[in-house]
């Protein structure tokens, strides 16, 4: 994931009480607690209407020569003068804090795949003047966040915890077998179907169960699904029809990547190297498990995600 200057804030209704007054800063950090978004919104709001305050008096010193009449009285009224315009200018439809508040509350929902978060606020020095309650960073929360009031389930957070629990069980039972750790096998997985939302499907719409887009090569005897995909051919995506082996179940998707990794000498040195998050995902690359060139970053975004997720598991 703004009106006179007042001494107090009230997330209520709009507030221009800046940050830099103390008992704002801990209504505002109080209040930060029970409603994230509205205290994104308010926060967002003070800090559009400090970076106006200082714009114009930027603006002031460039365009206006002092004159033999100011005094510290008419400075003051300057300023107040400047901080009415700058309150008046602030939460405007496309200003600055719209795209403040949209970044924070993608923060606080976990977007890219990180857990929900409560909001927590900690100054920020602005020029050498007031502090500026800026700096909203995430802490691990339950899979709830509270948003405007209500509790609205992070579907993105939830879909990922549940692939992770679904599929912990058999890729321990591969990783029995492989020595590979199970987390990163059940990355891969989800790397590769993207937590279960783009399996491979059957010409009948029923999933192949296969969830590491093994591809069926001439020796394989078992059922096929074909499906456009794309691959990269000189470091270019083109999309492409191609088969890929079916399965009876999840588990049997992840013994035969297992019998895979086991006996197929071009992934001989990814067993080798699988001791390490790292070693394991640039093995696959260098393997050519993917024509994807970014493929063991992708991967080892993955493999970061599942095991924070792990740890909400056990």
């Amino acid at each position: 994931m703004t009106a006179p200057l007042s001494s107090s804030l009230t997330l209520s209704q709009p507030s221009s009480g800046l940050a830099g007054d103390v008992r704002s800063m801990d209504a505002l950090r109080a209040s930060a607690s029970r409603d994230p978004k509205a205290a994104a919104q308010a926060a967002a709001k003070q800090f559009e209407a400090l970076f106006m305050q200082e714009l114009m008096k930027s603006m002031r010193q460039a365009t206006l020569a002092s004159g033999m009449l100011d005094n510290s009285g008419s400075k003051m009224g300057t300023e107040m003068l400047d901080t009415q315009f700058a309150n008046q200018m602030t939460g405007l439809p496309g200003g600055l804090s719209q795209a403040i508040v949209k970044q924070l509350e993608r923060q606080m929902v976990g977007a890219s795949g990180s857990p929900n978060g409560t909001v927590e606020l900690k100054p920020l020095q602005w020029g050498g003047g007031p502090s500026m309650l800026q700096n909203l960073r995430t802490k691990p929360a339950p899979a709830t966040v509270e948003l405007g009031g209500t509790t609205e389930p992070s579907r993105t957070h939830d879909r990922q915890l549940s692939f992770v629990k679904t599929h912990t069980e058999a890729a321990r039972a591969a990783e029995a077998a492989t020595g590979i750790p199970a987390s990163f096998m059940v990355a891969q997985a989800a790397h590769e179907s993207g937590w279960g939302k783009r399996e491979i499907k059957n010409a009948d719409g029923s999933t192949s169960f296969n969830l590491f887009g093994i591809k069926a090569s001439a020796n394989w005897k078992g059922p096929v699904a074909e499906v456009m995909t794309t691959e990269y051919v000189n470091g270019e995506p083109r999309k492409m029809m191609a088969k890929f082996r079916a399965y009876s179940s999840y588990e049997e998707s992840f013994k035969d990547y297992a019998r895979l990794m086991q006996t197929s000498p071009r992934y001989s040195q990814v067993m080798a190297q699988a001791s390490t998050a790292e070693g394991f995902a640039q093995g696959l690359q260098r393997a050519g498990y993917a024509t994807d060139p970014a493929y063991a970053d992708k991967l080892g975004r993955a493999i970061n995600t599942t095991l924070r997720l792990q740890r909400l598991v056990t």
